[in-house]
């Protein structure tokens, strides 16, 4: 278009570009054709904190959590004395391989070497026992008439409400959880206490009149209870084998509570408690129908509370 005689401010309002834009590849292409156009002469700039400079930064963000990035970005200054903004800093730490995702509570007295001590005599029990001989995992759960909030999609810009209950209202679950038949037995009680344990292990009894059962449960009080003890002692195909103490993961049928609790109190307000009382009992009753999702959930792979 030069050629033909048009101007430089034509050229760049017919390409939509700015003038100097033109005149800068003209020279260009004048002095070293069209091989000087097409040459990058793009360079991205050096990182602003060194290799070891990040390799410091991200074992300090491995012992201790950082709210936000402008936080990461106060402390890069103070200890490095290098100045990021908050978009800077939130590429590089996606760079180091961090994410911006919320930690896991976890007991503050577990003792891992007593988990893995007791994984190992878990181990042993399920090659040792007998072929008509079954292991439980028991504990109660106390479910709230009250929805669990959780993350979900929501659209951008928009608020998504979900109603509440008082939450003074309850169940009172007591369950174990059969390894080799992948079953709950679960009853229901005005409390889970003492009462309710001998109850449950009598129905236990009752459904496996052969071999001995193994119950695997926390440190509960009334687990150790005058009454409970009386029971164990009356009926020897009872075994009970204790958790570490502050040893949840160590126990199945916590997932079973809390994928039950997933099924029906995440996001899902219940105006009635009845009604809600009904979901988690039906939920509970027929674990069957949620095979595939707990075939990779009840596994026995035990995490480890590492303190």
């Amino acid at each position: 278009m030069l050629n033909k005689g048009y101007s430089f401010e034509e050229v760049a309002d017919i390409l939509i570009m700015d003038e100097d834009s033109i005149r800068r590849w003209h020279t260009l292409y004048q002095a070293g054709g069209i091989e000087s156009l097409s040459y990058n002469n793009y360079k991205g700039s050096d990182p602003f904190l060194s290799s070891e400079e990040q390799t410091g930064l991200a074992h300090f963000m491995d012992q201790h959590i950082f709210l936000t990035s402008k936080e990461v970005c106060d402390y890069v200054l103070k200890t490095y004395k290098v100045t990021y903004t908050t978009k800077g800093m939130t590429n590089l730490l996606g760079r180091m391989g961090f994410v911006y995702k919320k930690p896991k509570a976890i007991p503050g007295k577990a003792d891992s070497k007593e988990q893995e001590k007791f994984i190992r005599k878990y181990h042993k029990l399920k090659r040792k026992k007998g072929k008509e001989d079954k292991i439980y995992f028991m504990d109660g759960t106390h479910p709230l008439h009250n929805p669990i909030l959780q993350y979900g999609w929501i659209k951008k810009g928009t608020e998504k409400y979900i109603e509440t209950n008082t939450g003074r209202n309850r169940l009172n679950i007591n369950g174990a959880y059969n390894v080799e038949g992948k079953n709950v037995v679960a009853r229901e009680d005005e409390s889970v206490n003492a009462q309710s344990t001998v109850k449950l292990l009598k129905q236990l009894l009752d459904l496996q009149p052969k071999g001995k059962l193994y119950i695997i449960l926390d440190n509960a009080r009334y687990y150790r209870s005058k009454i409970v003890k009386e029971f164990l002692n009356n009926n020897t195909r009872l075994k009970f084998v204790f958790l570490p103490p502050y040893s949840p993961n160590l126990n199945l049928i916590e997932r079973v509570w809390k994928f039950v609790k997933k099924k029906v109190s995440y996001n899902k307000y219940y105006e009635n408690f009845s009604v809600f009382r009904n979901k988690f009992l039906y939920r509970l009753n027929n674990l069957e129908t949620f095979e595939d999702e707990l075939e990779t959930l009840m596994v026995e792979k035990f995490q480890l509370f590492l303190t």
